[in-house]
């Protein structure tokens, strides 16, 4: 099957939701700016609350039968893994077009969506044995807790909503999705490729502003709400959710903490830790955004860090030489000023970058601050963009503490040439995932999830992803 290529008709297109098995276009809708041009790349459909009502009621009234079926289940997500894989160039271009990463990054996302979907389509959850007990038998079961709600952001939007959505799916759940209406396109675009994949009323994706997923999030007939944001969005999800004792699972925010000691390379590392800190324009939950580096190699860090800062290629995603894209929405690109501005103004160095581009888009360079520490609103707050304060310390005890005292806790690293130097370091870290001379790295069988503020719950794959979109229920059965 051909994929289609991209025309002005692309940038005139409403997209519609996906509501019963029905593509819905609304009268509503809303302009999606391409970050690097600021031009308009298309408009999605607008939920309001009628099309909610329906939403919900459709994925209340296909869940019996969805639920019943396992065999069903597990063929559906291959069937529509075979569809992302088959628009896999298309999706990613929409991506690059609607949030801004490079393409040559985009290309992996419907990939790992597609992926995820046959690791789940294979998973067979392990049945709990039977047991005696006091003459009785009990057995555990799992359930699924009936309609999810699945609330996605716009950095990784194709990526998060398929960690989401397929182990609901599979765990016989059915799903009320909605994008960020930064970047609705890609999502609502699989919506029209899934329609006649999934049943009627399995999967529903709707669009809107905050409010479409609030108004999802408080319908007393949704049993789960998975929300990937802030941590103000969060709180928020948390106190609706609170009224009806709706389960959960929030990604919220970070501020990862890196600690450099002293027997690295520095010019290895470097390069390394540029990756892992600016990586999608430094937007991503778990990049590290606060750099601890032991004085002894702190200069040469720096020194290569604003190096590799210099010479990164920002640009529009679509162009081939591209290393680093434009921040996804003006309200990111001047808040990443304004924090930059702010360490300046309270004598901060800045080593590269510093002042947005100019011309058209919401490109911010890589820049590499020193000179400030805890206190400082940049090392404080969660910047996700491409600015990166570089921390001195003397003391391994005094990093580890600095690191900790925030009220995140997603996740951290250390890095070392001496990996035995680390280990027994790395376990005195508050944060829920953490790595040795890597960071942010996961894996298809262990959970993802954060400490204290970042998160309530995991995702992930294997048993630690489905087990979050399952109730369990104890059956003693006594003889007669």
């Amino acid at each position: 099957m051909a994929e289609k290529t991209f025309s002005i008709l692309d940038l005139m297109k409403t997209y519609p939701l996906l509501i019963d098995g029905e593509l819905v276009v609304t009268a509503t809708t809303d302009a999606v700016f391409d970050p690097a041009t600021e031009q308009v790349v298309g408009h999605a459909s607008r939920a309001d609350a009628a099309l909610i009502d329906r939403a919900v009621s459709a994925a209340l009234r296909a869940f019996p039968a969805w639920s019943a079926d396992t065999a069903l289940r597990q063929r559906t997500l291959r069937a529509a893994a075979v569809v992302l894989r088959e628009h896999a160039s298309e999706i990613s271009r929409l991506i690059t077009l609607e949030q801004g990463r490079p393409l040559k990054n985009t290309a992996a996302e419907p990939l790992n969506a597609a992926a995820t979907l046959e690791q789940f389509a294979d998973y067979a959850p392990e049945a709990a044995a039977p047991f005696e007990e006091g003459g009785k038998q009990i057995r555990i079961i799992r359930k699924p807790f009936g309609v999810v709600a699945a609330i996605t952001p716009w950095n990784v939007p194709v990526g998060i909503l398929f960690t989401k959505i397929t182990p609901a799916l599979r765990a016989g759940n059915t799903v009320v999705a909605k994008p960020s209406e930064h970047t609705p396109l890609s999502t609502l675009r699989i919506a029209e490729l899934l329609r006649d994949v999934f049943p009627p009323g399995v999967l529903n994706i709707v669009a809107g502003a905050g409010e479409v997923g609030a108004a999802i999030a408080r319908d007393p007939r949704v049993g789960k709400i998975t929300f990937t944001g802030s941590v103000a969005t969060g709180r928020r999800i948390f106190e609706t959710a609170a009224r009806d004792i709706k389960r959960l699972t929030l990604e919220l925010g970070g501020n990862d903490a890196a600690i450099v000691l002293d027997d690295v390379d520095p010019e290895t590392v470097a390069e390394k830790l540029f990756w892992v800190a600016f990586r999608n324009s430094g937007q991503v939950c778990f990049a590290v955004k606060r750099l601890f580096v032991q004085r002894g190699v702190f200069d040469a860090i720096v020194d290569a860090l604003a190096r590799r800062a210099e010479r990164t290629r920002v640009g529009n995603g679509l162009e081939a030489d591209t290393e680093l894209g434009p921040l996804t929405s003006r309200t990111q690109y001047e808040r990443v000023a304004e924090l930059v501005d702010d360490a300046r103004a309270h004598g901060a160095r800045i080593h590269s970058g510093g002042a947005p581009l100019e011309g058209p888009g919401w490109f911010y360079p890589p820049t590499i601050v020193s000179g400030i520490g805890p206190g400082s609103r940049l090392v404080d707050e969660e910047q996700f963009g491409p600015a990166l304060p570089v921390i001195p310390f003397d003391d391994v005890e005094e990093a580890i503490a600095l690191a900790n005292a925030t009220p995140f806790g997603l996740g951290a690293s250390i890095w070392t040439g001496n990996v035995e130097r680390a280990l027994p370091l790395i376990e005195q870290l508050d944060a829920g995932m953490v790595w040795i001379n890597r960071h942010a790295e996961g894996s298809k069988q262990a959970p993802k999830g954060g400490h204290k503020s970042s998160g309530l719950g995991v995702e992930g794959g294997g048993a630690w992803g489905y087990e979050h979109y399952v109730q369990v229920q104890v059956v003693s059965v006594a003889a007669p």
